[in-house]
């Protein structure tokens, strides 16, 4: 793992018990992993018996689940809240880099799926699918409204772009350039390519 946690946005009111179930597994997958994190130490963060969380969450898959589909909502609105300033189609898209690449340092969902997908059981895995494919839906509409030269397919221009960037967890140093930085480098040599080959 990088050391990071996980965002969740609370789907219920703060004081509730299940929220704070979903911030303290989030904060424990983020640390420690998934496969090194059990209910019991869950429970224990959250101050409670194990019994008590079974009871809002029939399995550990079943709060991972909750768990991802949580921050991905919140990453959802994270791209929205980038994108909604501007209006031109590669602008929209390179807000959406540079968010997608902090959200992925700050340790959001999408790093922690990256760097535990191993890891990540397979009877969970289907759904948390799922969740990743309604956040890169957001890039799939970004990526349908841009110009791009004849030949080069949208869904292989999407999926070269983001694994650009999800590479960049592999080599970025928080002691280098900032990641607002980076994805623009990043994004510029996508950008660039569109005007090659007019």
């Amino acid at each position: 793992m990088f050391g990071k946690t996980i965002d969740v946005i609370e789907c219920a009111p703060p004081d509730s018990r299940r929220t704070r179930i979903l911030d303290r597994a989030a904060l424990l997958f983020g640390e420690h992993g998934y496969d090194r994190t059990s209910m019991r130490d869950i429970a224990t963060a959250v101050g409670i018996l194990p019994g008590s969380v079974y009871y809002h969450f029939p399995s550990k898959e079943a709060l991972l689940a909750a768990v991802y589909a949580a921050a991905i909502d919140q990453a959802i609105e994270t791209l929205n809240a980038a994108i909604a300033p501007h209006s031109d189609p590669w602008d929209r898209l390179e807000a959406a880099a540079i968010a997608h690449l902090g959200i992925l340092v700050g340790g959001g969902s999408i790093a922690v799926v990256i760097a535990d997908g191993p890891n990540l059981p397979a009877t969970a895995r289907t759904e948390l699918i799922a969740q990743r494919h309604r956040y890169e839906a957001v890039f799939r509409t970004l990526v349908s409204a841009i110009d791009l030269p004849p030949g080069v397919g949208r869904s292989s221009f999407r999926l070269a772009l983001l694994g650009a960037l999800n590479w960049s967890l592999t080599w970025y140093h928080a002691n280098g350039d900032p990641p607002a930085t980076v994805a623009r480098n990043l994004f510029a040599v996508f950008r660039a390519g569109r005007l090659s080959n007019p």
